[in-house]
């Protein structure tokens, strides 16, 4: 393989994720939507969206693990292969995160007088925000690494 299919598999992995912050923008604001269709719900059409999302989420990550493979095997950089495997291990706990705010948001919205459901969404927010500042670290040091070889 010639240094050009590296820089081409780099610049695929970052589109990918680019193509993973789009879909929780469109996860959010789906849910919303779900959100104001209260007090009834409309969970049909939520259900849908969360089944487009997880399709969407199962195509980045399987693409993310094709490349880590291709960079460990290929290209003899486990260094930027475990950075994948770091990244994939946080996406997933931020995807875990972002569905319990996502219930805990409606919890709150059906119990306006339960005090304790905004406690709860303050934590998880909290915990979303470190587990991005972990991500950025992540993509920090994979972009560093990655570029160390040019």
């Amino acid at each position: 393989m010639v240094p050009t299919d590296f820089k081409a598999l780099i610049q695929r992995f970052y589109h990918l994720q680019s193509e993973r912050l789009e879909t929780y923008r469109l996860f959010e604001e789906g849910h919303e939507a779900y959100l104001r269709t209260g007090p009834q719900y409309d969970f049909d059409h939520y259900r849908q969206l969360v089944h487009e999302i997880t399709q969407a989420f199962c195509g980045i990550s399987n693409e993310v693990l094709q490349i880590k493979e291709k960079l460990h095997r290929d290209f003899d950089r486990p260094d930027l292969s475990e950075h994948i495997e770091k990244l994939q291990s946080k996406e997933k706990e931020k995807l875990e995160l972002t569905a319990k705010l996502q219930l805990a948001r409606q919890r709150a919205q059906d119990h306006p007088e339960d005090e304790d459901c905004q406690e709860k969404i303050q934590e998880i927010k909290h915990d979303i925000i470190k587990n991005k500042e972990t991500l950025s670290e992540i993509m920090q040091d994979f972009k560093y690494d990655s570029e160390e070889s040019d």
